[in-house]
C-alpha cells in the first residue's frame, strides 16, 4: 500500500514537472482620478486559485493554460472590484491600462465591528462570530454580517470558537473558550482593513482552520494606504460617540514604514438603560525592510474597553418596562452606577519576519499579551436580595403561591416594582451602615478577575513546488497563565467583609483572615495553565479545470489548575496543583473544486476533526475545587459542504449545501435547583452531547445597470440536539446531612431526553432582499428587507432528566406526570419571527487629493421589538413546582430574554488625505 501510494505521488510530481503552452493576460492598473498607478492591487480568474499582485509599476502579467469565457477579477482594499469578461485562447493578451473606481461604500465596511460587534460582543452572548465577516466579498456572508447581524444571527450556526482569527498570522482565539476577544483591538478600524477571509472548510494558506472559516489582519503598514485619515461618529447604539485618528507613513526611501493610530469612544449610556461605555485604543507597528524580500515588524496594542453590562429579563417584567429596561443600575448621588460592568485592558504586544520570494514564503511571528478581564456584581450576604427583578419583588409571585392567587399583593407588588425599578443603591449604603451589623458588610461590590498571561510562537511557510503543486504548513507554540480571583471594590459604606460561605458557614480560605477590606482578594483564588502545541501541513494541486487540496492537524494541549486558598467546603482537593489533563488529537479535512467553464463551478469540501474540550469545561468548579470532569473525552465533529458557483458579467451567485455533526461535547453550567432529588446550588456536567447543523445558502446579486445592483439571500438550516446527553450534577457536602442531595457531593442523572429539541444558536431561516444604487456623482444608498424566523431559547437539561418527575417529598413520581403532561409542560416554542427594514447611505467628495466622506445607516426603520435569544430558568426541576408556576400564565421562573435594539442610527464622517 506505501509502495502503491509513494508510486502515485511520484507520478503526479512527474506530471506537473512537464512543460505545458502557457500564455497570459497583462495590463497595468490605475487610480481612476489622480491616474497614479496602484500596486498590490490583487488581479485573479474568478474559479481559478492562481492570484497575482501588481508590482510597484502597477503592472500584472497573469499566466494561464486552460481556454475558455473567463472574468478576470481585479480588487484592492479602497477600490470598487473591477470585473472584466475575457475569452482566453491560444495567445497573449494586454488589456492596456486598467481604472479602479475608489469605492465610496468603503464606510460600510470600514464600520461593521463598530455596528454590529460592539453590540454582540457582551459576556452572554460574546458567541457570535459575524465580526469574521469584515473582510468578504460574498453577498450571503456580507448580509449575514452587516443585517443578520442585529438579530444574533450565526453563520450555519456555530459558535465563534469554530473560527479562527490571526494577527500577522499570529492566533488570537483565547484559550479558555476557544473565542476571539475583538475588544483587545477595538476601535482600531483603519489598521485592521486589510483582511484574508477563509469560509467554512476551504483551504487556507496561514492555517488548518476551523469549520466556520478564519480571518488573518495583515497589520503591516506597507500593505495599508498611506496618509492621514480622520473621523468621527454619532450613534445612538452601544456608544454615543466616536473619535479616530490614523496616520500611515508608507514606505519610506525603501527602508521603513509606520502606523500611529488611536480612537476613544463613550456614552453617559447607551440604547439599553444604564449601560455606560468608556473606552480607548492605543496603536502603533513600524516594519524594517532589509531588502526586498525580507522585513521586521514590531507591533503595540493596547485597548481598554469598560463598559456596563444588561441583563436578559422575564416576559414579565418586558411587559412592564419594555425592551430598553436593564436592572443592573440605579442612581446614585444623582448619577447612574451600574453594578455590572465588565472592564478589558489586554495589551498586545507582536514581533514578526517576513520573507516572501517569488517561490517561497515564510512568515515567522511571536505574541505576548497581558493584563485584565474584570466583572463586577453584587454580593449578599444574611441579606435580601437587592435584584429588583427578584422574583419575590414581582406580581407573578403572589399570582402563582401554592395557597392561591393573592391579587391585591400582586397589585401591590407591580406598584412597588414601578415605582422603584432599579438598584437602590441609598438603601444598600444604609444597611451596611445599620447599628445592627456593627460594621459588617451586608453587601459588597466586588470584581471577578481574570489576569491572563500568554505566550505565542509561531511560524507558517508557503512553498510552490511547480505549477501544479503547493505546500503549506505551520506550527505553533502557546503558553497561558491566568490568575483568577475575587477582588472587593467597594464595602459600600461597611468596615469589613467576614469571607465565609453564608450558606454552609464555612470559610473560603483556611489560611488568611476573615475579615476582608476594600482591595482584598477573597471567596476564591486560583491559576489555570494550559499550553498547546499545534502544526499542519496543506498540499494544494492545480490540474487545468480541477483544483485540490488536503490538510492535516496534529495537536497536543495540556491544562492544570492550581488552588491558592484551602477551601473549608473542599479541604483536600481546593489547594495546590490539580493534575495535569493532556489531549492529543488529529484533523484532516480535503475539499476539490471543478470549473465546467470559467463562468460555472463546483466544489466540495469535507473535514474529520478531533478538538480537545475548551478550558472553560474541562474542570467542574475551578473556583473551588481541583475536581476535573470524569473521563472527558475529545470533541468529535464531521462536516462536509457542497457548493456552486456562478460568475457572469451581471449575475454572480453562490449556492451552497451544509452538513455538520459534533459528537462526544462537554458543557458545564451553574444554578440554582429545586429537583426531585433535593434543592441546592450545583454544576451540571453534560456529557455525551451530540449536535447536528445542516442546511443551504444561497446569495445572488445582479447588477441591473451600472448604477443600480439587486441582491437576494437566504438560508435555511436545522440546528438540533442529536444525542441525548449525560447528566451529573456536582454539589458541595458541607452542610447538614439530612440538607444534601448526596453525601458524596455527586448525583448521576442518567440521559437527559433532549434529541429532536432545537439549539439555540440565533434565527434558523434567515431572508434579505436588497437594492443599491450609486451615483456617477459619488453617493449611494441601499435599502435591505430582512425576515429572520426559527430562533429559539436555550433549553434547561435538567428538566428533561428522570428526576424531574421525581416528588422531593414522597421521592416517587408525581400521579399526574403523564408522558403526555409532561410533554405539554415541556414543549419548545420557537421566539417570534420578525421582519427588519435597514437603510444605509453615503457620499464622498474627493479635492486636490484629500478624501472627505460621510456614511450613515438606520437599522430596524419601523422600529420592530423583537427577542433575539434567551434560556429556560432550571429553578423549578421538579414537575411539580413547575406545573404550579405556570398555571397563571406568568411564571415566576419564566424564561429570560434579550432583546434586540430598536430603531437605532449611526453617523460616520471621515477625512483622509
Amino acid at each position: 500500500m506505501v509502495k502503491h501510494t509513494l508510486f502515485l505521488l511520484l507520478f503526479f510530481i512527474i506530471i506537473g514537472l512537464r512543460a505545458q503552452n502557457t500564455f497570459s493576460v497583462q495590463g497595468v492598473v490605475k487610480d481612476n482620478e489622480s491616474k497614479m498607478v496602484l500596486t498590490n492591487v490583487s488581479v485573479f480568474l474568478e474559479g481559478e486559485d492562481t492570484m497575482m499582485v501588481t508590482n510597484v509599476s502597477g503592472k500584472f502579467s497573469l499566466s494561464f493554460s486552460n481556454k475558455g469565457e473567463y472574468i478576470l477579477q481585479i480588487s484592492s482594499g479602497e477600490y470598487t472590484i473591477k470585473r472584466i469578461p475575457v475569452i482566453l485562447e491560444d495567445k497573449n493578451i494586454d488589456l492596456g491600462d486598467i481604472f479602479l473606481i475608489r469605492d465610496i461604500t468603503l464606510e460600510k465596511s470600514i464600520n461593521l465591528i463598530t455596528i454590529t460587534d460592539d453590540e454582540l460582543l457582551d459576556e452572554e452572548v460574546n458567541s457570535n462570530a459575524l465580526a469574521l465577516l469584515q473582510s468578504t466579498k460574498d453577498v450571503f456572508l456580507n448580509r449575514a454580517a452587516f443585517d443578520f447581524g442585529q438579530a444574533f444571527f450565526r453563520v450555519r450556526g456555530y459558535d465563534s470558537q469554530y473560527g479562527e482569527v490571526y494577527l500577522n498570522s499570529l492566533p488570537m482565539n483565547k484559550l479558555y473558550d476557544g473565542r476571539p476577544q475583538w475588544n483587545n483591538w477595538g476601535g482600531l478600524n483603519d489598521v485592521i482593513r486589510n483582511q484574508q477571509y477563509s469560509n467554512g472548510l476551504t483551504a487556507s494558506e496561514v492555517t488548518f482552520g476551523g469549520i466556520l472559516g478564519n480571518t488573518n489582519i495583515d497589520l503591516r503598514p506597507s500593505k495599508l494606504r498611506a496618509g492621514t485619515r480622520l473621523s468621527s461618529s454619532i450613534s445612538n447604539r452601544t456608544y454615543s460617540g466616536r473619535l479616530m485618528a490614523t496616520y500611515n507613513s508608507g514606505v519610506e526611501k525603501e527602508k521603513f514604514a509606520y502606523i500611529i493610530s488611536g480612537s476613544r469612544r463613550w456614552a453617559k449610556q447607551g440604547y439599553i438603560n444604564g449601560t455606560l461605555y468608556d473606552s480607548y485604543s492605543l496603536y502603533g507597528t513600524m516594519e524594517y525592510f532589509l531588502n526586498d524580500k525580507n522585513s521586521f515588524s514590531a507591533t503595540a496594542i493596547v485597548a481598554s474597553n469598560r463598559r456596563g453590562r444588561s441583563s436578559a429579563i422575564t416576559e414579565e417584567v418586558f411587559k412592564l418596562k419594555g425592551n430598553k429596561y436593564n436592572p443592573y443600575w440605579g442612581y446614585q448621588d444623582g448619577k447612574i452606577r451600574n453594578s455590572r460592568e465588565r472592564h478589558i485592558r489586554e495589551p498586545l504586544f507582536l514581533l514578526n519576519y517576513h520573507h516572501e520570494s517569488e517561490k517561497f514564503r515564510l512568515n515567522a511571528g511571536l505574541a505576548y499579551q497581558t493584563g485584565q478581564y474584570t466583572r463586577s456584581r453584587l454580593g449578599y450576604f444574611n441579606a435580601p436580595n437587592p435584584d429588583p427583578t427578584y422574583y419575590r419583588y414581582l406580581p407573578s409571585f403572589y399570582l402563582n403561591s401554592p395557597i392561591g392567587a393573592n391579587f391585591e399583593s400582586a397589585i401591590e407588588a407591580k406598584n412597588g416594582f414601578l415605582s422603584q425599578p432599579q438598584l437602590d443603591w441609598e438603601k444598600l449604603y444604609a444597611a451596611n451602615t445599620s447599628i445592627g451589623q456593627n460594621g459588617e458588610a451586608a453587601y459588597v461590590l466586588y470584581d471577578d478577575v481574570t489576569k491572563d498571561d500568554q505566550l505565542t510562537a509561531r511560524m507558517t511557510s508557503n512553498l510552490e513546488l511547480n505549477a501544479h503543486f503547493k505546500l503549506d504548513m505551520g506550527l505553533t507554540y502557546r503558553s497561558l497563565n491566568s490568575r483568577n480571583y475575587a477582588q472587593i471594590f467597594d464595602l459600600l459604606g461597611a468596615e469589613y467583609h467576614n469571607d465565609i460561605d453564608v450558606f454552609s458557614e464555612t470559610k473560603n480560605d483556611l489560611f488568611s483572615a476573615l475579615n476582608k477590606n476594600n482591595g482584598d482578594i477573597f471567596n476564591y483564588n486560583y491559576n489555570v495553565k494550559g499550553n498547546e502545541i499545534d502544526g499542519f501541513i496543506q498540499l494544494n494541486t492545480e490540474f487545468k479545470s480541477l483544483r485540490s487540496f488536503i490538510s492535516g492537524r496534529y495537536t497536543i494541549v495540556d491544562y492544570q489548575r492550581e488552588g491558592l486558598f484551602k477551601n473549608e467546603r473542599f479541604i483536600n482537593n481546593s489547594l495546590g496543583n490539580s493534575d495535569k489533563i493532556r489531549f492529543s488529537n488529529w484533523a484532516f479535512k480535503s475539499g476539490a473544486s471543478y470549473s465546467i467553464t470559467g463562468r460555472h463551478w463546483v466544489a466540495a469540501n469535507a473535514a474529520y476533526i478531533n478538538k480537545a474540550p475548551v478550558l472553560q469545561n474541562v474542570f467542574i468548579n475551578p473556583r473551588e475545587s481541583n475536581e476535573s470532569v470524569p473521563n472527558i473525552q475529545n470533541e468529535k465533529i464531521t462536516s462536509i459542504d457542497a457548493n456552486y458557483f456562478l460568475r457572469l458579467p451581471k449575475l454572480t451567485g453562490r449556492l451552497t449545501g451544509f452538513y455538520t455533526r459534533f459528537q462526544n461535547t462537554t458543557d458545564v453550567n451553574f444554578f440554582f435547583v429545586d429537583s426531585g432529588l433535593g434543592s441546592d446550588f450545583v454544576q451540571e456536567v453534560l456529557t455525551d452531547l451530540d449536535k447536528l447543523h445542516l442546511g443551504v445558502e444561497l446569495g445572488l446579486e445582479y447588477q441591473l445597470s451600472s448604477a443600480v445592483k439587486l441582491s437576494l439571500v437566504g438560508s435555511v438550516a436545522k440546528h438540533l440536539y442529536a444525542s441525548d446527553p449525560f447528566v451529573t450534577i456536582n454539589f458541595d457536602t458541607a452542610g447538614a446531612r439530612e440538607d444534601l442531595i448526596d453525601i458524596s457531593g455527586t448525583k448521576f442523572l442518567g440521559q437527559s431526553k433532549i434529541k429532536g429539541y432545537k439549539l439555540a444558536q440565533g434565527p434558523q431561516k434567515a431572508m434579505a432582499a436588497g437594492i443599491e444604487y450609486r451615483d456617477p456623482k459619488y453617493w449611494w444608498v441601499a435599502m435591505t428587507a430582512n425576515y429572520l424566523a426559527n430562533n429559539y431559547a436555550n433549553i434547561s437539561t435538567i428538566t428533561r432528566t428522570q428526576s424531574f418527575l421525581i416528588d422531593p417529598e414522597t421521592q416517587v413520581r408525581f400521579p399526574d406526570a403523564a408522558d403526555e403532561n409532561v410533554q405539554q409542560l415541556l414543549k419548545q416554542k420557537s421566539l417570534d419571527d420578525f421582519y427588519l427594514l435597514n437603510l444605509v447611505g453615503g457620499k464622498s467628495w474627493l479635492k486636490n487629493g484629500k478624501y472627505v466622506s460621510v456614511f450613515a445607516s438606520v437599522n430596524n426603520v419601523f422600529d420592530t421589538s423583537f427577542r433575539t435569544g434567551g434560556y429556560e430558568q432550571s429553578r423549578n426541576g421538579n414537575f411539580g413546582q413547575l406545573k404550579q408556576d405556570n398555571l397563571s400564565g406568568s411564571p415566576s421562573f419564566a424564561p429570560k430574554y434579550w432583546y434586540g435594539f430598536g430603531r437605532t442610527y449611526f453617523l460616520n464622517f471621515a477625512f483622509s488625505f
